[in-house]
């Protein structure tokens, strides 16, 4: 008897757990998104083309279009690397919401080759975990507003005048209001070589709010950072040798972004942004954030930069859109050698949608880019893509 009463009152607690269970998971939501897309480009380098590894030749990254004299410059590249994959879990537990989202794509890596299977690895772009206003892991930073960036076949479309930066962090949103706690990482330059020199050092965290608003049927963001250039190592500067720094400064960075409807469906997106020090939170790290000095202090480099783009509907399944976009820093005299100084771009392009998962299109894209030596590199690039959307 007493060996079946507690068999009873086992199955009763299975049951009920089983119960709790099922209730509590009741409104989960599980799916899968992303898109394949393929892009044929022929791209001209009016100072050689970089080889086939580089990532100039995935995406029109500012910097990396200086080239190469010993090479062509004209090169044509076929490729299915944007293609990428995500799955989102939503679940509502005992009244609160938590989601989990991971995507991936094949970007940036180089341990695949054009010889015979073009074989790239994923890479992470997010990974986020979800808890009613609480978000933690590896996404956008808070202080870029992916929403505003205009639509391109190129893989940023705006390069120069736009936050682009995914990282670790922890933000907590209320409203309009976001802040978060980013990862923080320091890149400077050095006076005499203009190389770029990596800190290993940083330990406080970049602080970052943005307020979301809207304006009738217009939204808006306002965002700042601000961070702690650390540099806390033995370096070699100006190829003189070893010097041990121990240095800190303070940076920070400004946006205000904008989507303003116009006539029918058309749209005028928008991005102004100000920095001291912001260095690669702007421009995919075109210039870096403080010049090492002769006597190992940081000066910090200010920047501007910007962007304006007009998306026009010709009909309910071809569209345009025309983006011009630019960067410029302003570096302290204690610059000697070469760095990256101004870049700017524009692109225009043609894209049909027969049906609302397709997108095939055309687009040119012409970029500049100058260093203060007075080094300069221009690209010419003409591509056509076709995207499926899952």
């Amino acid at each position: 008897m007493d060996v079946n009463r507690s068999t009873l009152c086992k199955s009763i607690l299975a049951l009920a757990i089983a119960g709790i269970t099922s209730s509590a998971y009741a409104a989960s939501e599980h799916s899968f998104g992303g898109y394949v897309k393929t892009d044929f480009m022929v791209s001209h380098y009016d100072n050689g083309a970089p080889s086939d590894d580089s990532l100039s030749r995935q995406f029109y990254v500012p910097g990396t279009i200086f080239g190469d004299s010993s090479r062509g410059n004209t090169v044509t590249d076929f490729q299915a690397r944007e293609t990428r994959f995500n799955f989102t879990s939503a679940n509502d537990l005992g009244g609160h919401k938590l989601k989990f989202f991971l995507e991936l794509d094949f970007f940036t890596h180089s341990d695949g080759n054009q010889r015979v299977s073009n074989s790239y690895s994923p890479r992470l772009r997010h990974a986020t975990v979800t808890f009613d206003n609480w978000t933690a892991g590896q996404t956008w930073s808070t202080f870029q507003n992916p929403g505003a960036l205009p639509e391109a076949l190129d893989f940023v479309g705006a390069a120069e005048g736009t936050p682009f930066i995914r990282q670790g962090l922890l933000r907590y949103t209320m409203g309009g209001f976001q802040f978060a706690i980013e990862n923080p990482k320091t890149t400077l330059t050095d006076y005499a070589t203009g190389g770029r020199i990596e800190s290993d050092s940083n330990y406080v965290p970049d602080v970052v709010g943005r307020y979301n608003f809207t304006s009738g049927d217009a939204s808006f963001s306002v965002a700042a950072v601000l961070r702690q250039l650390e540099i806390e190592e033995t370096v070699n500067i100006g190829g003189n040798g070893a010097m041990s720094l121990d240095e800190s400064e303070f940076g920070y960075g400004v946006s205000f972004a904008g989507v303003v409807p116009v006539m029918g469906d058309d749209k005028l997106k928008f991005m102004l942004n100000y920095g001291d020090g912001i260095g690669r939170y702007i421009a995919l790290n075109y210039a870096n954030a403080a010049v090492v000095s002769a006597d190992g202090s940081l000066d910090t480099v200010s920047s501007v930069s910007g962007f304006v783009s007009y998306q026009h509907w010709w009909s309910s399944k071809w569209r345009s859109n025309a983006t011009v976009s630019a960067f410029e820093a302003d570096y302290d005299s204690s610059l000697m050698g070469s760095a990256n100084e101004s870049a700017y771009s524009g692109n225009i392009n043609l894209l049909y949608s027969p049906v609302k998962p397709v997108t095939i299109g055309a687009e040119w894209l012409y970029a500049n880019n100058e260093k203060t030596g007075g080094e300069d590199g221009e690209l010419n690039r003409f591509m056509v893509s076709f995207k499926y959307a899952l």
